[in-house]
């Protein structure tokens, strides 16, 4: 049994964002970072499977807003490398939610560096800059919302509404340090900045070149290959109803229910197996 651990718990880790190996989550031992093991931020962000079903779900919803995806489109390879863009990114939250005040600091203040860089011209004629303290806001939002929704269909669906305004409250630090303004800090505020947001939406042919890829992402191995794909499956089934309309990816009712069934089955033995990830590492230097 230990060898199929282990080997579970190595493909888990080759997709995350501790495989790039510059986070030390276990020092300075004490430090609680910018959040703390009391924070919901822990809480949602610890599961490795829904933190990827919620990821893939931002990923198309962030594909919906033709400047955002103007940056990402001009200025990333995630098109020639998607596992490795899903590193990055899960080192990114990985590491300003569970390092240490150092460590966190150290990965903000260089994506805005980064973000400062990432400016260009949209194809309606826009022009976009990744610093734009809205862009960052919605990037965060659409992030945040589905994590909260992977968690809550995946592994806590009783998280109260109070601990859930509670997460929303904590992580607008994250975008607000990245440069976001008029960050919505409960559910009833992202319910309705998502509304509000609908009008400057696009479905265009980009965005659905973005799903086609992830669709067609490269698993790390041929045992993970299975997982990825229920796990794709899974994040487009989280999408909200309005966002799957405008991707035309419909899932009837019967397939909804099979996929939710095959997750739930199968993220109990990656929870078994997986023993270092980040939240391990990070209750290491609290000494939990």
């Amino acid at each position: 049994m230990e060898f199929i651990r282990s080997r579970i718990e190595s493909q888990v880790m080759s997709l995350s964002g501790l495989s790039l190996g510059q986070l030390d989550l276990e020092h300075p031992k004490g430090d609680p970072g910018l959040f703390g093991p009391g924070s919901v931020s822990w809480q949602v962000h610890a599961d490795f499977s829904s933190m990827l079903i919620g990821g893939i779900s931002a990923l198309l919803m962030q594909a919906l807003h033709p400047l955002a995806l103007a940056g990402v489109w001009d200025h990333s390879n995630f098109r020639q490398d998607m596992i490795g863009r899903l590193r990055r990114t899960g080192q990114f939250i990985s590491g300003t939610t569970f390092g240490s005040r150092q460590d966190a600091e150290w990965l903000i203040d260089k994506v805005r560096s980064i973000h400062l860089h990432i400016v260009g011209t949209a194809p309606d004629g826009r022009p976009y800059a990744a610093s734009d303290p809205d862009l960052l806001t919605w990037v965060h939002v659409a992030e945040v919302s589905s994590f909260l929704a992977a968690h809550l269909r995946y592994l806590n669906p009783h998280l109260s509404g109070a601990d859930q305004d509670r997460y929303y409250d904590e992580i607008a630090l994250i975008a607000e340090r990245l440069g976001a303004r008029d960050v919505p800090r409960s559910r009833r505020a992202v319910a309705d900045y998502l509304q509000a947001m609908r009008p400057q939406l696009l479905c265009d042919q980009r965005s659905r070149e973005v799903l086609r890829l992830l669709l067609a992402a490269p698993a790390p191995s041929r045992l993970a290959k299975p997982f990825g794909s229920l796990m794709m499956q899974a994040g487009i089934d989280l999408l909200p109803d309005w966002a799957s309309a405008m991707l035309e990816v419909n899932q009837n009712l019967l397939q909804r229910q099979l996929i939710r069934a095959s997750v739930k089955r199968s993220t109990p033995m990656l929870r078994w197996a997986v023993r270092d990830s980040s939240v391990h590492r990070a209750k290491r230097r609290m000494g939990l």
